[in-house]
C-alpha cells in the first residue's frame, strides 16, 4: 500500500519536473482561460504577448502585455492590475506580471 501511495506521489513529481524543464505551459492553467478571465475585467481592452510556466510543482508565473481603458486614471489603472492580479490567483497563476500599454501607441516587440 504504502509503495502504490509513494510511487504516485513520485510519478506525479516527476511529471511536474519534467513540464516545468521543458517551459510548457502547466498542466493545470488553460492560457484560453486566463485570457477570458482577463478580458471579463471592466477596463481591459486587450491583452497579448502573454506566458505562462511552472515556477514549481506547485505555483505558476504569467508575464503578458494589457491595454486598459484610456477613461480611467493611473490610480484606476493600478487598482484594476491588483484585481486582475487577485482573479489569477483563483486561477492558479501564483505570480503575475502585467505591462501596461496604450492602444495609441503599439507594442513594437515581435510577436505582439
Amino acid at each position: 500500500m504504502y509503495f502504490c501511495t509513494i510511487s504516485s506521489i513520485g510519478r506525479s513529481l516527476l511529471m511536474g519536473s519534467l513540464r516545468m524543464s521543458l517551459d510548457a505551459v502547466p498542466a493545470d492553467v488553460e492560457p484560453a482561460e486566463i485570457e477570458k478571465v482577463i478580458l471579463n475585467v471592466a477596463g481591459v481592452e486587450s491583452v497579448h504577448h502573454m506566458h505562462i510556466w511552472a515556477m514549481s510543482t506547485t505555483q505558476n508565473a504569467m508575464t503578458t502585455h494589457m491595454v486598459l481603458s484610456e477613461t480611467l486614471s493611473f490610480d484606476e489603472k493600478m487598482k484594476l492590475v491588483h484585481h486582475i492580479k487577485h482573479e489569477l490567483l483563483h486561477n492558479n497563476i501564483h505570480h503575475a506580471t502585467i505591462e501596461l500599454e496604450s492602444a495609441a501607441i503599439p507594442c513594437g516587440e515581435e510577436g505582439c
